[in-house]
């Protein structure tokens, strides 16, 4: 009987492993959806400095009995500026907004907040992106909601525009609501 060198397995097993990620990955409940571990814990802390020329934001606004939408920003960042108008709507219909800037320069952030207007009624800077990691954000924009108490109800990636925005973020902000 000839023997079979591991080495022999060793390929075969390494791609079973692989499609079967793979094949786990195509199945999960919403594939365009990355998870976060915060939906349905305490929001994490929120950085001790505002964006110049702003309101700051604490940990108690977040629990100021109101849902609030915290959105991870940045002034060079073009899906930020793409998703700015809805921010601006969504704080005329009376939402709490509050802005997590990061990764940026803070006389950037503030002259981008005077020039294109300031849908945050609080901001905080994030010169670092510490608590962007803390908050689990892959890269801005992140919106998160957030209930009254300071639980995270709902993480949205990616810029609050298009279809996309419309049929998973505004349903979800309705449920908040409710």
């Amino acid at each position: 009987m000839a023997k079979v060198s591991p080495l022999m397995i060793m390929p075969p097993v390494i791609f079973a492993a692989f499609a079967g990620l793979a094949l786990a990955g195509i199945l999960r409940d919403n594939p365009d959806e990355l998870p976060s571990t915060f939906v349905g814990n305490q929001a994490p802390p929120i950085p001790a400095e505002a964006v110049q020329g702003t309101v700051q934001l604490t940990a108690d606004d977040l629990r100021a009995g109101d849902i609030t939408l915290v959105n991870f920003w940045a002034s060079w960042c073009p899906p930020c500026r793409a998703e700015h108008p809805n921010l601006l709507d969504l704080e005329a219909q009376g939402y709490r907004v509050a802005g997590i800037n990061f990764r940026d320069q803070q006389s950037m952030a503030s002259e981008y907040l005077e020039n294109y207007d300031d849908p945050f009624f609080a901001t905080a800077f994030d010169l670092r992106g510490r608590t962007a990691i803390d908050w689990g954000v892959t890269a801005p924009p992140e919106t998160f909601i957030v209930d009254g108490d300071g639980t995270v109800l709902y993480r949205f990636v990616g810029p609050l525009v298009g279809s996309d925005y419309e049929q998973r973020f505004l349903p979800e902000l309705v449920k908040a609501v409710e």
